[in-house]
């Protein structure tokens, strides 16, 4: 596996792709407590140490002081190199609700980024009617 320093590495000023503020906050904490995960999923950057797939993580790794990270260095032409970028961010799948809220700790799932239900002592309710608030995902009521 091929290695850069931070530095070397260029942001994508195309990447239409952004995560913001806690969500980002988030990810920076994720890196410095599992920073195996970028060996794992590697920033993705062209022949000129350019972006293709990982600018967030780049962000948040510069952010972390991670100084050298993991790269996949593709030698794909322009138009691959713009189909990956999409390609690399559209979430094809999606959750499995039922399965989360029976077989993971929703604390652990919050923790790790994945907004998912409020547990029972800090959960929200509608303040009109002081009842619990449906899901924001699959729209069942929190128990």
């Amino acid at each position: 596996m091929n290695t850069l320093k931070t530095t070397q590495i260029r942001p994508n000023p195309d990447n239409p792709r952004i995560i913001r503020d806690d969500k980002f906050r988030q990810l920076v904490q994720s890196l410095k407590d599992f920073p195996e995960m970028l060996e794992a999923r590697p920033i993705v950057v062209n022949p000129d140490h350019m972006v293709l797939g990982g600018n967030m993580r780049l962000k948040a790794c510069i952010e972390a002081k991670i100084p050298i990270v993991p790269v996949y260095v593709a030698s794909w032409d322009e138009v691959k190199q713009k189909q990956f970028i999409i390609k690399d961010n559209i979430g094809y799948g999606e959750w499995d609700w039922d399965m989360l809220a029976n077989e993971w700790d929703a604390s652990e799932l919050n923790e790790w980024g994945l907004d998912v239900w409020q547990p029972e002592e800090t959960q929200e309710t509608n303040e009109a009617t002081n009842e619990p608030k449906p899901c924001k995902h699959c729209e069942k009521m929190i128990p």
